[in-house]
């Protein structure tokens, strides 16, 4: 049984075909959000941006939103193999070793979430910013939601009800959610991204060393468990809440890059759901002519069944191991480890010359 399922949109299918897969190809590289889920994918990150990717020169855009977005800054802190081992490596221990002290029977309150949160991204980030923004070839984008109307600011009464309304008005059309919510992307300023944003209300905003962390931060900050950020510098006012919610999967019009480049897109599933609420909205998780450049690299559903409690990480694991801290690490760093085989079936099957991919 094969971990790593290899999935391709019409043109990228194709291609794989008749020249399999080389990093020159690649043009962008996205990372969803779904909190835990993306630790699956650490070995993978390790070694497409420590040995893989380095054997090309092309400029590529790294897209993230939440857990995301903390990957793809932290592909930006290496410059070799080896630093992007130990930066990665960092990533999950930090990832898996989080806590949050709370009384007992009680979740950990938002408020404390976001300051234990935020001063992890800081130790990690701080002083670093001008580094992280200097990489060579790799050009990040942080994707976030910025509230409007009654979600503008953060309440006790405003945010469930403007959730409320977000909620509804996602059931009538994914663009009808942009009047309570858009997509506020912090981009790289040497490059802007390379797909037009047209699909729902969006704009973009330059990164820089006074806005990373906050951006991340927000981009990272799930509503009711974390607060949201307000008043990013050099951003439009307001409340800045997780990147998944507008964007949970960055469902985005890639065909629409100029170019022949492909996106490889390292995720945790086959689907690519728009946006954090349309998890439940099946017809919503078809695959759409925006991903027919996507070469998308999954874990296989029957692999997924031999990791601890036969599935991913995820955040109702939180719950389920409640105080006992170490069975949860544990699960979640075996998990890890057996995720090295999704590392080592995509190496070889870069050296192929052909690779017949599955329909995305």
């Amino acid at each position: 049984m094969r971990a790593l399922q290899i999935l391709a949109g019409p043109r990228a299918r194709a291609r794989l075909a008749a020249e399999g897969l080389r990093p020159a190809q690649v043009r962008v590289i996205p990372a969803a959000a779904g909190g835990p889920k993306g630790l699956i994918l650490n070995p993978l990150d390790q070694y497409v941006f420590g040995e893989w990717l380095p054997r090309s020169r092309q400029d590529v855009h790294l897209l993230g939103a939440s857990i995301g977005s903390w990957r793809m800054a932290t592909a930006c802190l290496a410059r070799s193999g080896a630093e992007a081992k130990v930066e990665f490596a960092r990533m999950a221990h930090e990832y898996v070793h989080q806590h949050y002290d709370s009384d007992p029977g009680k979740a950990p309150s938002a408020a404390l979430v976001s300051r234990v949160f935020g001063a992890k991204l800081s130790e990690i980030f701080a002083g670093r910013e001008a580094e992280l923004l200097s990489h060579p070839r790799l050009r990040l984008h942080i994707f976030t939601s910025r509230g409007r109307h009654l979600l503008a600011r953060e309440s006790r009464w405003r945010t469930p009800l403007g959730y409320g309304g977000a909620f509804a008005a996602n059931l009538l059309s994914r663009r009808a959610m942009g009047g309570w919510l858009e997509r506020v992307v912090f981009s790289d300023p040497r490059a802007p991204l390379p797909m037009p944003l047209q699909d729902y209300r969006s704009r973009q905003v330059a990164l820089n060393a006074l806005n990373l962390q906050p951006a991340l931060l927000a981009s990272c900050s799930i509503p009711f468990w974390l607060k949201a950020v307000h008043d990013i510098a050099g951003a439009p006012a307001g409340a800045y809440w997780d990147g998944g919610i507008t964007d949970y999967h960055l469902h985005l019009d890639y065909a629409a890059m100029a170019g022949d480049g492909l996106v490889l897109y390292p995720h945790f599933q086959r689907e690519v759901i728009p946006g954090w609420l349309d998890k439940g909205l099946k017809q919503r998780h078809r695959p759409s002519r925006f991903l027919d450049n996507v070469v998308l690299l999954a874990p296989n559903p029957d692999w997924i069944k031999t990791l601890p409690n036969a599935k991913l990480p995820d955040r109702a694991d939180f719950q389920h191991f409640g105080s006992d801290l170490a069975a949860r690490v544990a699960a979640w760093q075996r998990a890890i480890a057996e995720s090295q085989r999704l590392r080592d079936e995509f190496a070889a099957a870069c050296e192929q010359g052909s690779i017949e991919a599955l329909p995305l």
